[in-house]
């Protein structure tokens, strides 16, 4: 049942349990799941205490007691129907103490991360719809918490995707990032589980997102193919809502950092009517962020609206909107050219913006979504989630970028222009039934459900008017004040497009007890995909996987996935390619200490891509290019992480990753690193109650490197020296209420710069920037 049920259903609904004894928190949370009910604890009273666990039919109460059977504990209800865990009545003539409550939720997406503190989740579904720990899941994924994101001052997906174990990240210029997952480019972007692929050549607000409204970001690794139908092998990022409560909350966050960053932020929760049955939440952001670049400025707005609704005991609503606008001026298109006329490195200063001042790259995101998902007496809930999103940009461009400059006077650049307007408006639909089901004599799990989408891309592009000068004169000199053109170039290259993408599928999962310490995942996708001339129906995508509980504490696992991406290639006879596969191979060892607040895994992974279209130097019978189907990249490597509590005031979150990626035995995707490594942490030095928090982070990658054009010689490689990146951060709690934080990221004011090889030019990493902010808690 939801966690608002009523608490006359609760005292004489039955429930099946079906709880292996284990540690009392993991104990606590596959009972918090199985009932649907919310259970606030503290992680004093739990540590060390393992479970009896509870099989067979009880009320919620009566379950709960046998599930602390011998643990000292007991769950006492309130008026709201929610109960707390707490130390059991001492002996007579004693002063009983009741300790202190934090509240652990969990729905279909997994549990909360907010007011876990918590660097680590608990459980998560991104996976397989089913509601597994890590330690339960048979794949790599990575989490940022809400308790990371405020410590160290993550506001956007990129600091997140800097805090992500195995995440490298491109820049192509001021308003477009793209992450690296495992050799792959992450197109695959899902929000509360709905899938949404996003083009970075046409950036419309993915790398932008606002990270106020989110309660974690899941990082799935490998192919995920299982449900999010098409896309690439490397990885999905899963961005999940923040969640109404039933408990009036709210904070105030007011920041300002270096070069006139300036930030506020409201969060309000609570019921809105006396039984706590409807219950609402808004979030609302304001940042207006200047920059170490010159002339460049970006204001970003956030809302976030959200209703939960018990329609009946075991049946919830749950309709929502958000919206984020991102304005920036000065923007840049592309890098700086990475040689002069020479063929020297053209070095600029970091605070050389490239951009004309009226170059702007706008892009915004509207959502409106839905949920309804019915809990039944036999432990079954069925879902069905609606997600309407579109996600635009406005984007008048141009940037001091092509050809490369004479050293001697500035001569020898130009322009790039161009201006583009454009939308991606997409519609999903998500169906889903699971539960517990029984066969020979064992509890097993079963999903079963559907997914369909249609995305329509629409793009209006222009060129300068004729006779716009497009040469400069001095690029040394450049200080970006030159007119806007009109765009009306009748014979530009650009143009309209309109493109309509429609998926749709049936998918399953089950995951077969075959033994108390051995369980099998068995899944499978069948996918239709239709753009334009695209067209795949009845592509099967399978998942496997199998997880080995060693002791309480290890397991060993392994795993195959999936994912297919349609081609619009033709071989010589004019035939469409097949789609390209991708399929990842992976084992491991998961450990989950104290009670799951931490987490730890090693793997060795492989994934490969097939049918990659490579040209044949032939023609198709109507005159294109003909490509041949081949091996395409094979990459290689192993990753480790830890993340959550190491004891009650000191939390990290750290992990090491190694891969190569070839492709017909040469080394590809090296505009990533293949060794990289992260380590952020924070301590209270007075302790669990203790008013400071400090805390810090390092992340490392190696060198990196592609083939670039230099004027004097033609194309060479171009390489990247590793280098070290530092971040600090301390917080101090003046009451209850009150707090003040300071980050301050790249301590040590280290310079760096990444490339990018298809324009042959590099972007400068940003400077020390430090960041003071004050919150206020309701």
């Amino acid at each position: 049942m939801p966690p608002a049920q009523a608490q006359a259903a609760d005292e004489v609904a039955v429930r099946q349990f079906d709880i292996a004894g284990s540690d009392l928190d993991t104990a606590l949370g596959r009972f918090g799941r199985q009932s649907g009910t919310q259970i606030a604890v503290n992680a004093e009273v739990t540590a060390g205490l393992s479970s009896p666990g509870v099989r067979g039919t009880f009320t919620v109460a009566e379950g709960l007691r046998r599930l602390l059977a011998g643990t000292g504990l007991e769950a006492v209800r309130d008026a709201s129907g929610e109960y707390t865990l707490r130390k059991a009545p001492p002996a007579a003539g004693s002063t009983p103490k009741t300790l202190s409550a934090v509240q652990v939720t969990a729905n279909q997406l997994g549990e909360i991360s907010e007011h876990t503190g918590s660097y680590t989740p608990g459980a998560i579904a991104t996976a397989t719809r089913l509601v597994l720990t890590p330690r339960e899941t048979p794949q790599s994924i990575s989490v940022v918490t809400r308790q990371e994101m405020d410590d160290f001052n993550l506001t956007t997906i990129d600091k997140v995707m800097a805090h992500t174990p195995g995440v490298s990240i491109i820049t192509y210029d001021s308003e477009r990032t793209e992450f690296h997952v495992r050799g792959f480019g992450v197109q695959n972007f899902q929000y509360d589980g709905i899938p949404m692929e996003r083009d970075s050549s046409y950036s419309a607000g993915n790398t932008l997102s606002d990270m106020a409204i989110y309660d974690r970001v899941e990082v799935l690794k490998g192919a995920t193919g299982l449900l999010t139908g098409s896309g690439e092998p490397g990885a999905t990022i899963n961005l999940i809502r923040k969640k109404p409560t039933r408990d009036f909350q709210g904070h105030a966050t007011l920041g300002a950092g270096s070069w006139n960053n300036y930030r506020g932020e409201l969060d309000f929760s609570g019921a809105l009517n006396e039984a706590g049955s409807l219950r609402g939440r808004v979030v609302v952001a304001q940042q207006d962020k200047h920059s170490h670049l010159d002339g460049y400025q970006r204001r970003t707005s956030v809302f976030y609206g959200v209703l939960e609704a018990d329609l009946t005991p075991g049946t919830l609503l749950t309709v929502g909107v958000d919206y984020q606008d991102n304005d920036p001026k000065g923007s840049t298109w592309g890098g700086i050219p990475i040689y002069d006329s020479n063929g020297n490195f053209n070095k600029r200063s970091r605070s050389f913006n490239s951009g004309t001042r009226w170059s702007s790259w706008a892009q915004y995101t509207r959502t409106a979504f839905a949920t309804l998902e019915h809990y039944f007496d036999n432990d079954w809930v069925a879902k069905l989630q609606l997600n309407h999103q579109i996600n635009g940009y406005d984007a008048p461009l141009g940037s001091a970028g092509g050809g490369n400059p004479d050293p001697a006077d500035g001569s020898g650049t130009s322009l790039w222009l161009g201006q583009y307007k454009g939308k991606t408006r997409a519609n999903a639909a998500d169906f889903y039934a699971s539960g517990p089901f029984e066969l020979l004599g064992r509890k097993h799990e079963l999903v079963l459900g559907g997914s369909i989408s249609e995305r329509t891309w629409t793009n209006k592009s222009d060129g300068p008017n004729v006779g716009y000068p497009t040469s400069i004169a001095d690029y040394y000199g450049w200080n970006g004040r030159i007119p806007e053109p009109d765009w009306n170039d009748p014979a530009a290259w650009h143009g309209e497009n309109r493109e309509t993408t429609r998926e749709n599928g049936l998918y399953t999962t089950a995951r077969w007890n075959l033994r108390d310490n051995l369980k099998l995942i068995t899944g499978a996708r069948l996918s239709n995909y239709k753009r334009e001339s695209m067209r795949e129906s009845g592509v099967l995508v399978p998942y496997l996987g199998a997880v080995y509980d060693i002791n309480d504490t290890y397991s060993v696992y392994g795993s195959y996935t999936s994912i297919f991406k349609p081609q619009s290639a033709r071989d010589e006879s004019g035939s469409t390619l097949d789609p390209q596969e991708g399929n990842n191979y992976e084992l491991g060892v998961k450990g989950a200490f104290f009670g799951g607040r931490l987490n730890a895994s090693a793997a060795v992974f492989r994934l490969e891509q097939d049918n990659y279209a490579e040209e044949t130097g032939n023609l198709t019978p109507d005159g294109g290019t003909a490509y041949r189907a081949i091996n395409g990249v094979r990459t290689k490597g192993y990753e480790l992480e830890m993340s959550g509590q190491l004891n009650e005031f000191w939390s990290l979150h750290a992990g090491f990753t190694h891969k190569v990626a070839r492709q017909q035995g040469e080394k590809v995707s090296t505009l990533t690193p293949e060794n990289q490594f992260s380590l952020f942490t924070t301590y209270k030095p007075g302790g669990r109650n203790g008013r400071l928090t400090l805390g810090g982070g390092a992340r490392w990658q190696d060198k990196t490197w592609g083939d670039v054009y230099n004027p004097a010689v033609g194309t060479v490689k171009h390489t990247v020296d590793d280098y070290w990146l530092v971040d600090a951060m301390a917080n101090w709690r003046f009451s209850d209420k009150l707090s003040a934080s300071l980050n301050i990221s790249n301590l040590f004011d280290k310079k760096y710069y990444t490339i990018f090889n298809w324009y042959s030019t590099y972007t400068w990493g940003e400077p020390r920037s430090v960041n003071l902010s004050v919150k206020y808690t309701f």
